[in-house]
This record gives C-alpha cells, structure tokens and sequence, in this order.
C-alpha cells in the first residue's frame, strides 16, 4: 500500500480531513460519513454509523481508482478488493464474485 493510502485510511478511521496530492478524505460531522475523493470524484463514502461502504469510479477505471479503492477496502471491509479481467472490473467478498457497478455498497457481510 502506497504511503498516500495509509494516510488516507488514517484520515478515514480517525474521522478527520485530510488531502495530499490528488487525493483528499472530507469528514461530515452532521452525518458521520467519510467521503474519499480522487481527482474531483468521490470514489468511496463510508458511513461510520452503519459501517456501510459505497463505492464509485465516477468512469474513471484506472489503476489508480482501483489501488484507492483496494486501500480503503482493506482497512473497512475485510477480504474484500477489486480487481480487473480482460478490461473489466470485479469485486471479491466473501467467496464471491460480483460485477462492479458504480454506486455499489458493501454493508454487513453483503453487497447490495
């Protein structure tokens, strides 16, 4: 994991701002979600309270929304990464293997 990664998980387990780079995690005390956002697109959103991760690729399927996504993943979601196969992306959780959709959430063992 990238030392920019590891910052921004920091940022996101510790409810806090952060930026570098490109990169940048903004904290909503009013709804104690953590938002992850990448060039302009916000590419994750976890919801503290329900532990619930969404994810997005706002159409930008490149090896970097896919490394800041796995990143985030690792820290929030046990066992679950995206990955890539003959220019498509999947997920992998929980012994399962599902499209990757845009809009897609990660909540409590499942995916919805």
């Amino acid at each position: 994991m990238r030392k920019i990664e590891t910052q921004m998980n920091r940022a996101v387990v510790n409810k806090n701002d952060w930026s570098k780079a490109n990169t940048f995690v903004d904290y909503n005390s009013n709804t104690n979600c953590s938002t992850v956002v990448l060039h302009r697109t916000a590419i994750a959103v976890y919801d503290h309270n329900t532990q619930a991760l969404k994810l997005n690729t706002g159409g930008w399927y490149s090896n970097t929304t896919k490394s800041r996504l796995n990143a985030i993943l690792s820290e929030l979601i046990a066992g679950a990464r995206v990955y890539q196969k003959n220019f498509e992306w999947f997920l992998s959780y929980n012994n399962s293997t599902h499209d990757f959709m845009d809009g897609m959430i990660l909540s409590q063992g499942e995916v919805i």
